[in-house]
């Protein structure tokens, strides 16, 4: 099968050209095209949110896919040389126009597509490398990490805020308060940090003394 990958980032861009280029470069080179995948969509999406991650998953060893630039298959250069990757090991060829690209089965194409599976694993490591310098700074100058506190407008616990305070002022275990509403026992803290729920011990005593004599 040959594939034909045409993509516009908006509506305001035609298909045509790319179009174009492709029937071209077939007529020039003896392809015929037997199906064409059209799509207008971001190129920073997720190749599994668009056509392409379709045709990423149906095309077969020996298929062959044309676009006019390797720049169609996504805005970054790690996205881009994931997709080749997963396109050389299935033994499909890519074929672009602008830059004359024909990454197929044969020993420079294998070599590249080692070259784009070294360069992903290296730029994966970067990111998270950064991220985790990143963190541990911001962690150094004391800024919390983590969901702000009072941020979503109503949470599982949002309506049971008085109930969970006088279960703790009758010393009720954490655990427990967890289970009987269904929560691990870090989201109850964290609602209790985020509430004030601590209670001062005459509060609690108060509370306790009235509970019994109910």
């Amino acid at each position: 099968m040959i594939y034909g990958y045409i993509r516009v980032s908006t509506d305001k861009q035609t298909v045509e050209n790319q179009r174009f280029e492709i029937n071209e470069y077939c007529r020039k080179n003896s392809f015929l095209i037997d199906d064409w995948i059209e799509e207008t969509i971001s190129g920073v999406k997720n190749p599994n949110k668009r056509a392409l991650g379709r045709l990423l998953s149906r095309v077969e060893k020996g298929d062959i896919i044309i676009c006019s630039e390797l720049s169609r298959f996504g805005r970054s250069l790690l996205m881009i040389m994931s997709i080749l990757n997963v396109l050389l090991e299935k033994g499909v060829c890519v074929y672009t126009i602008k830059e004359n690209y024909r990454l197929g089965d044969d020993i420079q194409s294998k070599v590249l597509a080692f070259a784009f599976g070294i360069s992903a694993e290296i730029e994966r490591n970067l990111i998270s490398q950064r991220t985790y310098e990143a963190l541990k700074r911001k962690k150094a100058m004391g800024v919390r990490l983590g969901r702000p506190c009072g941020k979503a407008k109503k949470v599982k616990l949002s309506d049971k805020k008085e109930v969970i305070q006088d279960l703790l002022a009758l010393q009720i275990s954490k655990m427990n308060i967890a289970r009987i509403f269904d929560i691990s026992v870090p989201t109850l803290y964290r609602f209790i940090e985020c509430e004030n729920l601590y209670l001062p011990k005459e509060l609690k005593k108060g509370l306790f003394v009235k509970k019994i004599t109910e």
